[in-house]
């Protein structure tokens, strides 16, 4: 399939070499976007067809050489997308519209701020940026397509939607900063303060009542005879990599029963073929024997929380091995960000700070069209609010500092 001259369409990234892909590939780009992951998530089914994910990445080429490129898939469903637009696709079969199919920029099943399209160095990004997005749009107008959706954006790339008129959507989830808080006044746009020296110079900035619960939430798996630790990828069996799926499957079913499994078993295995430099686990153990794992990404300065699991549910150990483990261990190596992954606001008594993202979105229905971009500035008003409230329950002795009233 193709659209204008140099622009077509990969119905997988196994499409494309690991190295031609990786070349478009920078150090600030998030590890998701590199062809390990994709590869992982197509080549094990986990978004494929099967799954209701239709790849349709646009590139470019010139003499042979790639010089962008970016994930997209075609969808009928919403499932594995984590901004939930189901209230969307119900007001428009309401309005008599359909919402779905739709062409979805994203990483399946990966809610990580940064998406963005692929450039070769040297080349210019609007440019590219504009064919890729003609040729998306102009193959949705052909063949009825009824939005373009781009998720997760990265902020610093997404004006070319905003220029384009592509309409942004408010979300929030939750981000841990390694940094001392900013002096009283001082501007969002003065660099970062020094990084924590020690878990326990986070902690004083809480109050007393909170600093006493954190204590005891870290250490409660010591007084179980659990040990906790950070494990390298590298240095992981490759058992790892399998009980993790099952692990996750597990707690799943326990806990959310509901909730549907988006990746499956061969996405795991092929992590630990492909992404092990990437990858750290949270590992407790009991004995010789894993209780439970928490996997987690790292990249330059930034950490990525993902998936869980457990066999039983000792007290608390959810919350040192998802989230204080993982902390003390950006402390220890100087890591600036750490993402936990999406979940419930109880990680704001915990230090995290409810963040802005966006997506953006446009459609090829001037009814569509109409109806979101009204609505959308009232969802965006109501998504403020609830950040801000969530953002002033952070428990610091000295109430909500400023930093977490700013975007990163």
């Amino acid at each position: 399939m193709r659209d204008r001259p140099g622009v077509r369409f990969a119905r997988s990234v196994m499409d494309f070499g690991r190295a031609e892909w990786n070349s478009l590939v920078t150090e600030e780009t998030i590890p998701f976007l590199e062809w390990e992951w994709l590869a992982a998530l197509e080549k094990s089914g986990s978004a494929g067809p099967k799954t209701g994910w239709c790849p349709l990445h646009p590139h470019i080429r010139e003499g042979g050489k790639l010089l962008a490129a970016a994930p997209f898939y075609l969808k009928n469903h919403s499932e594995g997308e984590f901004i939930w637009d189901h209230f969307w696709a119900e007001a428009a079969f309401s309005l008599g519209r359909n919402w779905y199919p739709k062409l979805v920029g994203t990483i399946p099943a990966t809610p990580a701020e940064g998406y963005r399209f692929l450039t070769a160095e040297g080349e210019d990004p609007r440019i590219l940026g504009g064919a890729l997005l003609d040729a998306a749009e102009n193959l949705c107008r052909r063949q009825g397509i009824r939005g373009i959706h781009i998720l997760f954006a990265d902020p610093s790339w997404a004006s070319l939607l905003e220029e384009r008129s592509y309409r942004s959507w408010k979300h929030s989830r939750f981000i841990w900063e390694n940094a001392l808080p900013r002096a009283p006044g001082v501007s969002p746009k003065t660099p970062r303060p020094d990084r924590f020296a020690s878990f326990e110079e986070f902690l004083s900035l809480f109050n007393k009542n909170q600093r006493k619960n954190i204590r005891k939430e870290y250490r409660r798996h010591e007084e179980q005879g659990i040990h906790l630790r950070i494990l390298p990828g590298e240095a992981a069996e490759a058992d790892c990599f399998n009980r993790i799926f099952e692990l996750y499957s597990i707690t799943n079913d326990k806990f959310i029963p509901w909730d549907a499994r988006w990746v499956n078993g061969d996405f795991f295995r092929l992590l630990g073929e492909y992404f092990r430099p990437r990858t750290l686990f949270s590992q407790a153990l009991l004995g010789e024997e894993t209780l439970a794992l928490a996997m987690m990404f790292r990249k330059g300065d930034r950490l990525w929380g993902r998936y869980w699991g457990s066999y039983g549910a000792p007290r608390d150990l959810h919350f040192a091995a998802c989230y204080y483990a993982p902390m003390d261990y950006c402390i220890r190596e100087g890591i600036r960000l750490f993402d936990p992954g999406l979940g419930s606001s109880h990680k704001i008594r915990r230090g995290f700070r409810a963040a802005l993202d966006r997506s953006w979105h446009v459609f090829f229905d001037p009814v569509l069209e109409g109806f979101f971009t009204a609505a959308v500035k009232r969802a965006n008003r109501l998504e403020e609010e609830t950040m801000e409230a969530l953002n002033a329950e952070i428990p610091f002795k000295e109430g909500p500092l400023p930093f977490f009233q700013n975007s990163l």
